[in-house]
C-alpha cells in the first residue's frame, strides 16, 4: 500500500521543516520531500491524502489507558468544574443505573471544593443506600460516602495507615475524603471488574487515545492499584486478539510493601506479558505523594496555611537507601525504571538511585513538580531522561489555592522548571498521566510554551506561570514525539525508527487540522487531529 500525504507542513520529530510531502509505502516513510513531488513522479496507484500538517504520531510516555477507560464508560467525572456538577452527575448515574451495587468512577478535581476534601455528608444526599467510591483525577485520594465508610468498617477511632491518612473534622471525625493508602480501606470492598470490563475499558481508552494523535504509549502502573487489578492480562489479550493498535510499553508495578525478593516476579511477569505489540519491560516506582495532599517528598516541610512552617516534609514511599539497592538489580536484570517524584527530595532521591545504572536502559522520573536547582544537571549527567506533564505548568485553582501557599515562595520557583532541564542537558519526554489530567498533547504543548492554560478564563489564561520555564515549540513536539519514542524503543532495527519522520522510519503519523508552529502561540491549543495512522494505516479519523 502507498500512500501520499500531499500539500501540508511538516514537523519531523526534531525540527520544523516546511511545506514537505511524505510518501508511504508498507507501512514505513519512504521518501520525506520538502517543498513537494511532482505530480508525474507519482504511481497511480497511490492515495492521496491532502494535509494541513503533518507530523510523528505523539507517544505518551505516562498514561494510564485503562484505567481511564474505565472511568469513561462508568461514573465519568472528569467533565464537571464544580461540586454541583460533580453531585449532579453521581445523582444522574445512579438513577440510570439501580442495578449497580456500588457507584464506581471518578475523575474530580481537588479544587472544586474548600481545601480539597470533598464530603461524604453531600454523596449521602445523592446515593444514601449504596456504596460510593469515586477517586478524584490524581488518584492520590478518594471521595466516599457514609454507607461505603460503615461497609469499610472505619471510623473516627481507626488510626491511618502509614502511607495515607483519613480526612477528618475537628472532632476526629471521618468527613469522606479519603488520602493515598487510606482508599485501600474501602477499595479492596468494591466489587470484582470483570475481564470483559477491562478488555471494553482498554478498547475505549485506546480508541480514546487514537483520537488525539497517540499512536503508542507507556502504562504507568502495570499491576494492582487503588482498587483495579493488574491490566496485564487485558494487554495481553488485546495484543494476542489483534486488537490492540497502539504500540505500548508496560510500567510493572513495584509493590512498596514487599522488597527486593519481587524482581523475580517481575521477570517471571515481564515474560509472560510481552507479546506483539505489548512488551512490560519497564518497572514503576511510585517515591512519593503529591504536594496538593502533603504527602510529595521535600527536602524542607510545608508550610501551613499561615506560612508558618510545619514539622511535615511529605513521604518517601520507599526507603532511599533501599530504593538505591531496587534500582541496581532492576537495571542489571535490564529493566527500564520509571520514577513518580513530584517533590524535590524525591526527584533527588531517584537520581541518587540513578548513580552508575545503565544509561541505554533509559530511566526516566516522571512529573517533577519542585526540583532543587542543585539537581538539575544531574539529568544531563546521569542520562536519566524528565518525563514533563507538561499540562500541569501553569495557574489554575489547585495550584493557587493548594500549592503555592504552603510551598513558599522561593521553592514555588522550583516548579515544572522545564526550560532549565533543557538548558542543562536533559533528554525531555513526555506524557499526560490521563485521567489525571486531558490526554490531548496539543493542550499540553501549548501550556509548555506558553506558561499558561489554553482556553481558560481569569487569572490562568491571563498570567504566564514562570515564564522563564517555557520551552520552544519544536522542544515541546519534539518530546512528545522523538523523545517519548526513544523512551519506548519504538520499532524494530534502527532503534528511533519511530516518533521521526525520515525515510526508513515506521509511519506512525498525525495529521491535524492546521499548522501550529504557522499562527499565534496562543492558538497551538485549539489544534485538532484530522486523522492518526500506526503502520501506515489510518486508526481515526475525525
Amino acid at each position: 500500500m502507498t500512500t501520499l500525504f500531499r500539500g501540508g507542513t511538516v514537523f519531523d520529530g526534531h525540527r520544523y521543516v516546511g511545506r514537505a510531502d511524505v510518501l508511504v509505502e508498507d507501512g514505513r516513510i519512504a521518501a520525506v520531500q520538502p517543498g513537494g513531488f511532482e505530480t508525474g513522479l507519482r504511481p497511480s496507484s497511490t492515495t492521496v491524502v491532502d494535509v494541513p500538517f503533518l507530523g510523528p504520531g505523539f507517544v505518551d510516555a505516562h498514561v494510564h489507558a485503562v484505567q481511564g477507560g474505565l472511568e469513561r464508560i462508568r461514573c465519568d467525572l472528569t467533565e464537571g468544574e464544580s461540586r454541583d456538577d460533580y453531585l449532579r452527575i453521581v445523582a444522574e448515574y445512579a438513577d440510570a443505573h439501580p442495578d449497580r451495587e456500588w457507584i464506581l468512577g471518578g475523575g474530580w478535581a481537588m479544587a472544586a471544593f474548600p481545601g480539597g476534601t470533598p464530603t461524604a455528608a453531600d454523596l449521602d444526599r445523592v446515593v444514601p443506600d449504596r456504596p460510593v467510591f469515586l477517586p478524584n483525577r490524581d488518584h492520590h485520594g478518594a471521595w466516599v460516602n457514609s454507607r461505603a465508610l460503615e461497609l469499610a468498617g472505619v471510623d473516627r477511632h481507626t488510626p491511618d495507615p502509614a502511607d495515607g491518612r483519613f480526612e477528618r473534622d475537628g472532632e476526629g471525625r471521618l468527613t469522606g475524603t479519603l488520602h493515598e493508602g487510606a482508599m485501600h480501606a474501602v477499595a479492596r470492598l468494591t466489587p470484582q471488574t470483570t475481564d470483559d470490563e477491562y478488555y471494553a475499558a482498554l478498547l475505549e481508552g485506546q480508541r480514546h487515545l487514537h483520537s488525539v494523535g497517540v499512536t503508542g504509549w507507556q502504562d504507568a502502573i502495570v499491576g494492582a492499584y487503588a482498587g483495579m487489578d493488574d491490566p496485564g492480562p487485558t494487554y495481553l489479550r488485546a495484543a494476542r486478539e489483534g486488537d490492540l493498535s497502539a504500540h505500548v510499553v508496560g510500567a510493572l508495578w513495584w509493590d512498596r510493601t514487599r522488597g527486593e525478593e519481587q524482581v523475580g516476579d517481575l521477570v517471571e511477569r515481564r515474560e509472560r506479558y510481552t507479546h506483539g505489540q505489548f512488551r512490560a519491560t519497564s518497572v514503576k516506582i511510585m517515591q512519593d505523594g503529591v504536594a496538593e495532599n502533603f504527602t510529595a517528598a521535600l527536602t524542607a516541610p510545608y508550610l501551613d496555611r499561615c506560612g508558618h512552617t510545619t514539622e511535615n516534609a511529605g513521604h518517601s514511599f520507599v526507603d532511599p537507601d533501599a530504593l538505591r539497592r531496587y534500582v541496581a538489580r532492576l537495571d542489571a536484570e535490564g529493566f527500564q525504571v520509571h520514577v513518580h517524584a513530584i517533590g524535590d527530595r524525591g526527584a533527588r532521591e531517584a537520581l541518587d538511585a540513578f548513580e552508575g545504572t545503565d544509561r541505554d536502559r533509559r530511566h526516566h522520573i516522571a512529573h517533577l513538580q519542585v526540583v532543587h536547582p542543585d539537581d538539575l544537571p544531574r539529568f544531563g549527567a546521569l542520562g536519566v531522561a524528565a518525563n514533563l506533564q507538561m499540562l500541569w505548568a501553569c495557574y489554575d485553582e489547585q495550584m493557587i489555592d493548594l500549592t503555592l501557599p504552603f510551598l513558599g515562595e522561593e521553592r514555588a520557583r522550583w516548579q515544572y522548571p522545564f526550560g532549565d532541564l533543557e538548558r542543562h542537558g536533559a533528554r525531555l519526554v513526555a506524557g499526560s498521566d490521563w485521567p489525571v489530567s486531558t490526554p490531548h498533547p496539543l493542550e499540553a504543548i501549548h501550556v509548555a510554551v506558553n506558561r499558561t492554560a489554553y482556553g481558560e478564563g481569569g487569572r490562568a489564561g491571563r498570567d504566564r506561570f514562570l515564564p522563564e520555564q517555557a520551552i520552544a515549540l519544536e522542544s515541546a513536539f519534539a518530546a512528545y514525539t522523538s523523545g517519548s519514542a526513544w523512551i519506548n524503543r519504538r520499532g524494530p532495527g534502527d532503534e528511533q525508527s519511530a516518533g521521526v519522520l525520515r525515510a526508513g522510519a515506521v509511519a506512525d503519523l498525525v495529521v491535524l487540522d492546521r499548522d501550529p508552529f504557522a499562527g499565534s502561540a496562543d492558538d497551538i491549543g485549539g489544534a485538532r487531529v484530522v486523522s492518526t495512522w500506526i503502520d501506515g494505516t489510518s486508526v481515526y479519523t475525525a
